[in-house]
């Protein structure tokens, strides 16, 4: 039988990588784009001028990357957006609405506390890839991409809800806006947790998509020391059926400090989603009663409330991994480097208890508490990537669960897919 293979790729029309990755690395029916900042291909420099002239180089690498696969702008799925001053946010729309003319993806948009090379924005995409990553065999070029928005939850002339494509449903991250009057909910962080969960809720109810269905929560915070009313919040929503109680099923997740979110909230939370009927032309036959896989491992931290690892069709999706040694739940002792190389072998341990390898991983997402300690963690990082194939996104965080100074998630292949229920 002939499977999905890792198909990593660069063009001299974009950056370089300013660290061991690829430009995008492609599996299955997804195309994983590193997060690109806005420097120029020619030079290697980040380009003149402001927020505005940066985004436009952000925008253009990505462009670059896309059409160097033979994709256009309009299969982006999803874009994230990070800029160092939430106030640029204004100045980044006006370029993107450039890029996205008539169709827009989902969307998230968040402040952080830094960005490498001292950029002001830092922007990620994810792209379909119809014709999947089968060497020499096509697998469906003409599947669509299915686009939703309902009244039900906030509406943007700037982002679709949810967008679709093959087996996955990725969300645009949601706030804690009331959809009836599109200003945040009154209250406190808990009540605007709970508003962001009942908009995601309500998305993927107009979809005929259970909640249960989440492979993998984001979850944006404004102060990192809200986590546990969040945490009170998140509970009541997960699990959400009786099948999922009893397996006591509950996604994987990562938790960010940002600086700043849109609109001033406290709370921004982003899911992504399994649709097990995927997308047209797949006939019905085919496409019903693939099944969530979710796995733990003693050799990796674990949580009540995140799985470290959850597969779906072709890809495991995992938990954000803090530098914590399984046997003890106690942070490692030393420095950066001793962190991220904790980090990375728990990512591996999850990786290699679900029989998969390293050269599995497709992307990884690294949050630095000092970003200036990327040198150092990318030392330990090629240990674990001699090849520097994943796609990678870096960004600095004003804080870090248990103070850690690194916290590293990914994504990775899962070649032989999950299987339909019995």
């Amino acid at each position: 039988m002939s499977v999905n293979a890792v198909l990593a790729r660069n063009t001299e029309n974009a950056p370089k990588g300013i660290g061991p990755y690829s430009q995008t690395v492609a599996f299955s029916h997804y195309n994983n784009l590193s997060a690109q900042l806005p420097i120029d291909p020619k030079s290697g420099k980040l380009v003149a001028g402001g927020v505005k002239e940066q985004a436009e180089q952000c925008f253009k690498n990505i462009k670059a990357i896309v059409e160097s696969i033979d994709h256009v702008m309009s299969d982006v799925v999803r874009i994230t957006v990070f800029v160092k001053d939430i106030k640029d946010i204004d100045a980044v729309d006006e370029v993107y609405k450039t890029f996205f003319p008539s169709y827009v993806p989902t969307r998230t948009i968040v402040a952080v506390a830094d960005l490498p090379m001292d950029a002001l924005v830092q922007i990620e995409a994810l792209v379909s890839n119809g014709e999947g990553t089968i060497p020499n065999a096509p697998q469906a070029g003409d599947l669509i991409k299915l686009t939703y928005n309902t009244a039900n939850a906030p509406t943007s002339h700037l982002s679709t809800q949810a967008v679709a494509f093959s087996h996955y449903n990725n969300l645009s991250a949601q706030l804690p806006i009331d959809p009836k009057n599109g200003r945040v909910v009154p209250g406190g962080v808990k009540e605007q947790a709970r508003q962001c969960l009942k908009n995601i809720k309500a998305i993927l109810e107009s979809m005929d998509v259970p909640f249960d269905d989440i492979v993998k929560i984001n979850i944006f915070l404004k102060n990192l020391s809200d986590i546990e009313a969040v945490n009170e919040v998140y509970t009541t929503f997960f699990p959400d059926s009786a099948i999922a109680r009893a397996a006591a099923y509950v996604p994987a997740r990562t938790t960010v400090a940002a600086s700043a979110l849109p609109m001033n909230a406290l709370v921004q939370i982003e899911a992504v989603v399994s649709h097990g009927d995927g997308t047209p032309p797949q006939a019905v036959e085919d496409r019903h009663g693939i099944v969530i896989e979710a796995n733990n491992t003693e050799n990796a931290p674990t949580s009540p409330l995140s799985t470290q690892t959850v597969a779906f069709s072709h890809y495991n999706h995992i938990s954000a991994q803090l530098p914590l040694d399984p046997k003890t739940g106690e942070m490692v002792a030393g420095g950066v480097k001793e962190q991220a190389e904790q980090c990375l072998k728990n990512i591996k341990a999850i990786v290699e208890s679900v029989d998969h390898v390293m050269d599995d991983v497709v992307k990884v997402n690294i949050f630095l508490k000092n970003i200036a300690d990327i040198d150092a963690v990318d030392e330990v990082y090629t240990t674990f990537f001699p090849s520097g194939v994943p796609a990678r996104r870096t960004v600095g965080v004003s804080a870090l669960p248990k103070d850690a100074l690194v916290q590293i998630d990914a994504v990775v292949s899962n070649a032989e897919g999950t299987p339909p229920k019995a």
